[in-house]
């Protein structure tokens, strides 16, 4: 998992170590946006003087555990979540969003929407709720157990092209350096905002969290955090 040295730390109101509560987080691993909005969320509930930990989990697994109340929510999830886990109780404004985009290694098109990639063989991560809404009914789609063994499973001609936000498939194939090989083509396929999810049991503390994040939101501070983490994470070797 990445671990930027400073992340902009005027951004943050509260001393962490002053907090008193604990919230625990379910995050998917080895997911850059992940981090990312783990990160921002810290920064959020640092506000409320609540400290956060996360726990790295497979997607599905992920759902599983915070659907059923044994972790106290998930970092970020689209829109559509509380549909099908209504467990899991939504706070808005959106604290993130993604952008789903095609990665590959032989092919060169312009993408348009998700409809473009329908007659190729398509990876995806099990568990990213974007990109299984995003191939539904598609006939040739691969789930991978996480990021990375989807990036070295389009590097072996498994498929023929991947599907992940844009950020962390960057970061992901330099990761395994595969720069020269893999490459994301243009555009994205969309933008997607994405929302924080508690479970019900903290449903008196949805509103204080969204309280903030439409707070942060509205001064530019998120947008701030969210852009200095980014740069970060890219930067790092």
């Amino acid at each position: 998992m990445w671990r930027p040295v400073v992340v902009c730390l005027s951004l943050l109101a509260a001393d962490p170590s002053q907090a008193q509560d604990l919230i625990r987080l379910a995050r998917i691993a080895d997911i850059p946006d992940q981090y990312v909005g783990g990160e921002m969320l810290r920064a959020v509930y640092a506000k409320l003087n609540i400290r956060l930990e996360f726990e790295d989990l497979p997607g599905k697994r992920a759902l599983a555990l915070s659907s059923a109340g044994a972790v106290d929510g998930e970092i970020q999830r689209i829109g559509t979540l509380s549909r099908d886990y209504p467990t899991l109780i939504q706070v808005t404004p959106a604290i993130n969003y993604i952008e789903p985009a095609v990665f590959a290694t032989k092919l060169r098109f312009v993408v348009a929407g998700w409809d473009s990639i329908r007659d190729y063989s398509i990876g995806i991560v099990r568990g990213v709720g974007s990109s299984e809404a995003g191939t539904r009914d598609m006939a040739r789609v691969t789930a991978a157990a996480s990021l990375d063994n989807m990036v070295r499973m389009l590097d072996a001609d498994r498929f023929d092209v991947m599907v992940t936000d844009l950020f962390s498939g960057l970061v992901a194939v330099r990761k395994l350096n595969l720069q020269a090989r893999i490459y994301p083509l243009s555009p994205p396929l969309e933008r997607i905002h994405i929302y924080h999810y508690l479970h019900e049991r903290h449903r008196d503390l949805v509103p204080k969290v969204g309280k903030v994040i439409a707070q942060m939101e509205a001064s530019g501070e998120l947008a701030a955090l969210r852009e200095a983490l980014v740069k970060q994470v890219l930067a790092t070797p």
